[in-house]
Parts: C-alpha cells; structure tokens; sequence
C-alpha cells in the first residue's frame, strides 16, 4: 500500500484542484479525499507513506513522440534506459516512434519492441510506419500493424511527399480508429536542415530550413484530414503560420491534434549561437515571434499537446562541425521543469493548463485510458514539487545531448508511481 498525506491534487480530466490524501493499493487508487485513513495503513512493513506537503500529485505523464533508438542504435539509447529517463521525468505512458533500424514496419519487429517495453516499469507503447522502409512509397499492412498492437502510425524523421499515399494512409487509420503522426517538412525547400533560415543562417553563412518547408506540408496535412475524418498529430510544430493553419482546420471541423516540444517554446534560433549542435533540431528553433506565437497556440487550445520529441545521439555525434551533426535532444527528464518554468512561472499557463497538455490530451489522442486520477483506476501518477529549484543533468539516458544542462529549472519531479509501484523516486526523500 502506498498513502500519499496532504497532497495538493491537479487532475485536468475531471479539473480536480484540491488538497486530499490519495491511498494506492493493488495497483490502483483505491481511495481519495480527505482524511483517507484505511484500516490497517502504515501498520505493515511494506507500506510507503508519503508526506504530500507542498507537493503536488497529478496524472502521471504522456509523451507521445519519443526516440528509444531499439532496435539498431541502441548506443544512443534503449527501450529500458528510455524508460528510465521517462520516469525521473514524471512520465508513466511513453510512445515510440518507428524510425529504428530496422524501422518497426512489420510484425516482427513491433512484436520485439513491444516485449522489451513490457520489461519496464512503465508503460511503453509503439507506433508503427506509414510506409514501408519509411521510404514514402508503398503503405504498410496497417490493419495488420494495429492487431497486434501498433498505437498509432507515423514516419516521423521523414516527411511523406506522396499526397495520395497520405490521404490513403488517413481512411486507413480512420478506419482502424487509430492516430497518424507527421513530421511536415517539405525537404525540396531546405538547403541545410536543423537551422531555421534567418538571419542566425545568414551569420553563420549558411540557407538553412525556411518556415515555408513546415507550412506547406501542414497546410497540405490539414486538409487532408479534414476530407478523410483522421485523428492527425501535427508533430513538433514550430511556425507561427502553422499554429494558425491547425486552428483553422479545428474550425472546419478536422480532428487535428498538434503538439510542441518544450525546446521550441523555450529556445529561438539565437540558441545555435550559443549552443551549436546542442541547439540543432528538426523542425529548426525559429524566431522569437514564432516562440510567442507556440505560446499562443498553448494558450488559445490551438496546440493541444507538449511532447518531448526525445532524440538520443552520442557526444561524438553531437562534437561534429555544425552542418554535419545529427539533429535532435534528449526532453524526457527537462520537460516538466521547463513547463514550469517558461510557461507556468512566467504566467503564460495555469498548472492545470500545462498539465492538462502533458497528460490527458495526448492519452485522448491516442485513444488511452490513462492521463487521469480516479478512484478504482490505474495508480500512475507524478508527485513533484512546483517551487523546487534544481539544475538540469547527470540524466539517467544514455545519452547527455540537451542544451539545458546546467540551467536552473523549476518543478522537481520527486516520485513517479505507475502500476501502483514507485518507479521513480528524488534521492534526496
């Protein structure tokens, strides 16, 4: 049994905002409220007692866009590392993109990947290609793909130029009731990917990737998904136009869902200058208007959700001249404190705003039960101290590539539970 005292409850599901005591047993909230004393609680050796003061207590987190780089670059990372890192960030539900080597396009493979997430102490779920060898040119057996367990369905690091193999892949996955993810940047227009095109570029001498490579794609993907009724995630949006494109698609009707990493709302292009390789990242960080305007869009519901896009790659990697190292960081153990800390703190969202975005929306997405608190249902949550400053490292993934080491953040997660059992606990408690 696990009795959680005193705790500050936040549950965007049912908008819960109260102090309560929260009682954990058999892997699930056998009881919440106040004064929640069960017979027999703190009597056996077993049992965890937490002091929830000045704590708060909330859904255990939702990525739905992460890189565990298992099968084939598992020198990055691997599907238990991930986890790892997933749960000293607060997360209990994490879904994996497909671009491993071999890329998860056929049974065999999602049948490996999802054994391995299954050895974790969390719940590590896989979405498999739209295309197969995600070379943009023939679907794969989605239905198939779905009946043993693919989440959801994407080619994220590649973008899909083909419209119509697009819009066949959307009445697929309609028919499957299932997501589709894209990652929207059209390459014909980049020059050097992972550095926006502005004037950062043009100091450093190079053409870099223009906003019009995300926009087109987006504009495309939105349409499509109006005619065709998909559940569309647009990934790692980054463009103010963007932002407003997914709105007017919700106002047509389209179920478009659309998500923006914490580095996007945290970072403008500026940051290459300071950070090189450690602030190159596909789509590239932009202007500070289109940061403003990401901001907006979390303000206004036009982005529904944060996720991390967590892309393990080595030191080596990253220690490569600028054009020639690989794009992408690793954002499962800084997300919540930069949510707290650039949104919440700089009141640009309320707790309940922010969490609502890292929790139950991305479970709505991918059509989870999961991203709430209730009596009788699953214990996965995240405790976390809203007010504690902690600096940003020794990270627990393979992989150390964040342009955020060092810096001091806000909202320190302190126990992450999931399936009843803490995964996670702060050393320091």
């Amino acid at each position: 049994m696990i009795w959680i005292k005193n705790v500050h409850v936040i549950d965007p599901a049912t908008r819960t905002e109260q102090d309560m005591d929260i009682c954990i047993e058999d892997g699930i909230i056998a009881g919440m409220g106040t004064d929640q004393n069960p017979p027999g609680a703190g009597t056996s050796k077993n049992d965890v007692v937490i002091d929830g003061t000045g704590l708060i207590a909330a859904p255990g987190l939702v990525d739905v866009h992460v890189h565990f780089r298992d099968p084939g670059l598992t020198y990055k990372e691997d599907i238990q590392t991930g986890a790892r890192a997933a749960a000293k960030g607060g997360f209990t539900t994490v879904v994996c993109m497909a671009n491993t080597k071999p890329p998860v396009d056929n049974i065999r493979t999602l049948e490996y990947v999802k054994k391995e997430g299954e050895k974790t102490g969390i719940h590590v779920l896989h979405a498999a290609a739209v295309s197969k060898g995600m070379k943009g040119r023939e679907l794969t057996d989605m239905e198939a793909l779905a009946a043993h367990g693919a989440a959801g369905f994407t080619d994220d690091g590649i973008p899909l130029m083909d419209a119509e193999l697009v819009k066949r892949a959307m009445e697929k996955a309609a028919s499957l009731n299932l997501p589709l993810s894209f990652h929207e940047e059209d390459p014909a227009l980049i020059e050097n990917n992972g550095i926006n095109h502005g004037a950062v570029s043009e100091q450093l001498g190079i053409y870099g990737s223009p906003a019009e490579a995300e926009d087109s794609l987006v504009a495309r993907d939105c349409m499509l998904a109006l005619h065709t009724k998909a559940a569309v995630d647009i990934q790692h949006i980054s463009s103010a136009a963007s932002v407003r494109m997914v709105q007017f698609a919700k106002d047509l009707g389209a179920d478009v869902y659309a998500e923006v990493t914490p580095h996007h709302f945290t970072l403008t292009e500026e940051a290459v200058l300071s950070y090189g390789s450690l602030a190159k990242m596909n789509p590239p960080l932009r202007t500070e208007a289109d940061r403003m305007a990401v901001i907006e869009g979390l303000k206004n519901g036009s982005i529904d959700i944060i996720a991390t896009d967590h892309a393990p790659h080595s030191t080596e990697e990253k220690a490569r001249p600028l054009l020639e190292a690989p794009s992408g960081i690793i954002g499962l153990e800084t997300a919540l404190g930069l949510g707290v800390t650039t949104l919440v703190r700089q009141g640009h969202l309320t707790m309940m705003q922010l969490l609502e975005k890292m929790s139950i929306n991305p479970a709505k997405l991918y059509r989870l039960d999961c991203g709430m608190l209730k009596t009788g249902g699953a214990a996965d949550l995240v405790i976390f101290d809203p007010n504690e400053e902690w600096t940003a490292g020794e990270y627990v993934s393979k992989s150390s590539n964040s342009p955020f080491t060092g810096k001091k953040l806000f909202g320190k997660v302190k126990y992450t539970i999931c399936k009843g059992k803490i995964v996670y606990q702060d050393e320091q408690d």
